[in-house]
C-alpha cells in the first residue's frame, strides 16, 4: 500500500497558491487513478480528505501546512504503512518553477510541512517530490517583519542572515507562469505514476 500526500493548505484563499502546488498534483492524480467524478472524502479522524483507489490512498490534508504532520501519523498508522511507503508531494523554492526532484529521505530543508512530517513520525526515511515553485524576494531579517503572515500555515525558514519573503508561497502564479506550471502540474503526476508503475529509481532517472 502507498499513502501518498499532497501538501498545501484548506480553504478557498489558498486555492492555487504556490504552497498548495501538492493538492494540485494529487487532484490530477486522482482523476487519472479513478474514473469517478467525485472521490474524495472528509474523514475528521484523520484531518484529512482521503481518496482510496486499490492499494493507493492519496490524501489532502486539511490541518493547514505547518500540521501537515498529524495528518500523515494518523492516516500511516491506522492502515499500517511503514515510513517508505509514504511519498510526501510538495512546493520547494530551493528549485526553479517547472523543476522536479525526487528524494527517499533527508531533511526539511526548512519547508514546514515537511518539517512537522519528520517530527511526527519521527523518521526523514520517507519519500518526496519536491516540486519547483521559483523564490521571492530574500532581505535581510531585520528590514521586514513577516509574524503577520507565519501564523501557522507558511513555508521557510531562515537561511543566514536573510529569510526568505514567506508572502511568496501563498502568492498564486502570474498569467506569464500558467504554461509553466500547467507543465509542472503533468510531469508531477507522471513522475508519481512512474514511481507507482516502474519504482522510485525509475522516476529519479527521468526525473532527477
Amino acid at each position: 500500500m502507498k499513502l501518498i500526500v499532497g501538501l498545501g493548505n484548506p480553504g478557498s484563499e489558498y486555492q492555487d497558491t504556490r504552497h498548495n502546488i501538492g493538492f494540485m498534483v494529487i487532484e490530477k492524480l486522482a482523476k487519472e487513478l479513478s474514473r469517478e467524478q467525485m472521490i474524495w472524502k472528509e474523514e475528521e479522524k484523520f484531518k484529512a480528505l482521503i481518496a482510496k483507489i486499490g492499494d493507493v490512498i492519496l490524501v489532502k490534508p486539511i490541518t493547514f501546512m505547518n500540521s501537515s504532520g498529524l495528518a500523515v501519523s494518523f492516516i500511516m498508522h491506522f492502515y499500517k504503512c511503514v515510513p517508505s511507503d509514504v511519498w510526501i508531494v510538495h512546493d520547494d523554492i530551493d528549485l526553479p518553477l517547472g523543476k522536479i526532484r525526487i528524494r527517499e529521505k533527508g531533511g526539511s530543508a526548512g519547508h514546514r510541512g515537511v518539517g512537522s512530517i519528520i517530527m511526527e513520525l519521527k523518521t526523514d526515511q520517507f519519500v518526496r517530490f519536491r516540486l519547483g515553485i521559483g523564490r521571492g524576494k530574500l532581505f535581510s531579517t531585520g528590514d521586514s517583519d513577516t509574524s503577520h503572515i507565519e501564523k501557522g500555515n507558511a513555508g521557510r525558514a531562515q537561511h543566514g542572515r536573510h529569510k526568505w519573503d514567506i508572502s511568496f508561497v501563498l502568492s498564486r502564479f502570474t498569467r506569464g507562469e500558467a504554461g509553466t506550471l500547467k507543465h509542472l502540474i503533468k510531469n508531477g503526476t507522471e513522475a508519481v505514476r512512474i514511481a507507482l508503475t516502474e519504482g522510485t529509481d525509475r522516476a529519479m532517472d527521468r526525473f532527477n
